[in-house]
């Protein structure tokens, strides 16, 4: 922490409490205090050595910590649902269920699913204007229209405007009538691929994110998890950092995979 201190809405999300905006609105409703004293505004500095207290509890930074987990079809990406479906939670230890997932996977989609105490570079990560590619491996129920490679790069219209893939092709899949999609998307809005293909007419079996930016799922199981080295996440910082940067206090909502 520098001599200047750093805000704290990002003090609040480094120690993990909730993200960053999420801790703006903590502050806000009057629920921190700083050195005894109740702080309502967001920039607020806080130095070294202050001691912070949210509902009257001591928060403080922990140590980063990133984790890559292999999201099985039927699992929820929140903490608790109230229909009693599994979440991913329930694949972690305890240890781990204070960290948040960065974007979100829907019910039946597999794949890599990032969590983490780092808020902010979450966010940054997910923000639009870094672009973050995310690659999928789409099964699909029969054989695809001639024009499906040519369509998925020049545009789907969506009910919330164009969708565009960056990269899209075609392989074998686990039989003759299920070939391989594998496209590359950056925005990742709410079921994009999924309203993409029924927007096509292309009917899917199966649905996996294998990358997120620099992160590969690989060879981890279903169902397990594994954390991030330092050099992945020494390469999620450098995604935040460059392209399109814009400061925290600018960035707006990242989407429907955004950070919340």
């Amino acid at each position: 922490m520098t001599e200047e201190g750093v805000r704290l809405q990002k003090y609040l999300a480094r120690a993990g409490v909730a993200s960053r905006r999420a801790c703006e609105e903590l502050i806000a409703e009057g629920r921190v205090r700083v050195d005894g004293r109740l702080v309502t505004e967001p920039g607020t500095r806080v130095r070294s050595g202050s001691l912070v207290e949210v509902d009257g509890r001591r928060v403080q930074p922990a140590p980063a910590r990133w984790v890559a987990l292999h999201k099985p079809p039927g699992y929820v990406c929140t903490r608790e649902d109230p229909q009693g479906r599994p979440t991913v939670y329930s694949l972690l230890p305890e240890r781990m269920s204070q960290l948040f997932h960065v974007g979100r996977l829907d019910l039946m989609t597999e794949g890599l699913l990032l969590l983490t105490n780092e808020g902010e570079l979450a966010h940054r990560v997910l923000h639009p204007s870094h672009r973050t590619p995310r690659r999928y491996e789409v099964v699909l129920h029969g054989q695809p229209p001639s024009h499906l490679l040519d369509r998925l790069l020049r545009g789907v219209e969506l009910e919330d405007g164009m969708a565009t893939a960056d990269a899209a092709s075609l392989a074998p899949g686990p039989d003759a009538g299920a070939p391989l999609l594998v496209i590359e998307i950056h925005e990742g809005r709410n079921r994009e691929i999924r309203r993409m293909m029924d927007a096509l007419g292309v009917k899917i079996r199966s649905l996996k994110r294998v990358t997120l930016g620099p992160i590969e799922l690989g060879d981890l199981s279903l169902g397990g998890w594994r954390e991030l080295s330092v050099e992945e996440v020494n390469a999620l910082r450098a995604i935040a950092t460059t392209g399109g940067e814009r400061s925290a206090e600018q960035e707006g909502t990242a989407g429907s995979e955004a950070w919340t």
